[in-house]
């Protein structure tokens, strides 16, 4: 046999040689050099904010102080258009609104778990990571991206956190590693009291003091419910510093990789197109475009990024101008070989009468069967893999990959 004729049966041979058994199962292989990182924003934020419904009267009218301004291309502002019902909040708009110009990200509306309806931080978070239904027993040593590595060859998975999450948790040994938490208070204790003593001769001393005595139990009121909800999670700003981190590992060394990002627990002073939302939004807008950059042109091609959170927040602004917890959400989906520039997945007039219990969005398109769709696209894997990874799921092929 010549040298032609060999590689001409190394060829033909070559779909075979991409799957290995083991143990008597079959393994599949990933395509080649294909990418996924889930980002997991933890204290559920509000979806209804970021994917504008801005055709629904019923939005304007339940958000007095909380709505985004309909798309305005003169108000810096209003929300940036999309189609004909939907807008993005304005702090995505230099970091992600070009990319659904260039169909690398699309959003998929009224999305979450069908079958956790308890709007508790801790059950709906460990609900999504195991993936597994809420009926009868769960099995907490079992992961649903640890599942999904054990079905496919040549994985490296990794997972950027503090300890390893519960999604990652199996039989096999998966790394971690924390990015840390960055910034500052605007005022510490020390600047309050310094500013305490500025007045402490004045008519305002009792006013200034009283003030930061508020601001103290209130801060640490909502600091305490949301570090409970963020579970360790990196915040936004730091996410924003780590994630070309990020970016260089995944292009050089991992094709597997998990990330959560706290502070989305908005219970109290929102914000609209300004304030605290808008300010995480803006941080992770560009964590993500600087993920994007750092990986570089060739991997993001072959590279899937998916942003969730354990559930929406309520449809009505509280007394509080801010938002309690609620049910359906809105997943992301980027990537530099997406079908994207569009809203995915089931949808439904954004109107009182299609809400979950008078309350909240409704879920049409369930995380496993999201999940589960885009896998099965990805790594080209068959019925029975995908049975192993969503037991008793069937796939939602959203056209994305």
């Amino acid at each position: 046999m010549n040298r032609r004729d060999l590689l001409k049966a190394v060829a033909a041979l070559a779909p075979a040689a991409l799957t290995t058994t083991i143990a008597g199962r079959v393994w599949a292989a990933p395509a080649t050099d294909a990418k996924l990182l889930v980002v997991f924003l933890r204290g559920a934020y509000d979806a209804a904010n970021v994917l504008v419904p801005v055709s629904s009267s019923f939005y304007y009218e339940s958000r007095p102080n909380l709505a985004i301004a309909k798309p305005d291309v003169g108000n810096p502002n209003a929300a940036v258009a999309l189609d004909a019902d939907w807008g993005l909040h304005p702090a995505l708009r230099d970091s992600l609104a070009p990319l659904w110009t260039s169909r690398e990200i699309a959003f998929v509306p009224f999305a979450g778990t069908s079958d956790d309806t308890t709007r508790s931080h801790f059950e709906t978070q460990d609900t999504i990571e195991l993936g597994q239904s809420t009926k009868g027993s769960r099995d907490y040593r079992s992961g649903f991206m640890s599942r999904l590595a054990a079905e496919l060859t040549r994985v490296k998975p990794i997972a950027f956190t503090e300890q390893l999450p519960l999604i990652f948790r199996g039989q096999a040994e998966i790394p971690n590693i924390a990015l840390g938490n960055v910034g500052k208070p605007g005022v510490d204790d020390r600047q309050a009291e310094l500013i305490k003593q500025m007045y402490a001769k004045t008519k305002l001393a009792s006013a200034v003091a009283e003030g930061f005595r508020v601001r103290d139990e209130v801060v640490k009121s909502i600091a305490d419910e949301m570090t409970a909800a963020n579970r360790g999670a990196v915040s936004p700003r730091g996410f924003e510093l780590s994630a070309r981190r990020i970016g260089r590992l995944m292009r050089e060394q991992f094709n597997l990789g998990f990330v959560d990002v706290g502070g989305w627990d908005t219970h109290v002073n929102q914000g609209a197109a300004t304030g605290y939302l808008a300010d995480r939004l803006g941080e992770l807008g560009r964590a993500l475009a600087g993920f994007r950059e750092e990986i570089g042109p060739a991997a993001w091609r072959d590279s899937v990024v998916v942003v969730i959170s354990e559930f929406g927040r309520t449809f009505r602004e509280n007394g509080d101008r801010g938002t309690d917890h609620g049910h359906g959400s809105v997943y992301w989906v980027l990537g530099g070989g997406l079908n994207g520039g569009r809203i995915a997945g089931e949808q439904i007039k954004v109107a009182q009468p299609s809400l979950f219990e008078n309350r909240d969005y409704p879920v049409l398109t369930d995380y496993r069967a999201l999940f589960a769709g885009l896998v099965q696209r990805m790594y080209g894997l068959d019925g029975a893999a995908l049975q192993r990874i969503f037991v008793g799921v069937r796939p939602a092929d959203l056209g994305l990959v």
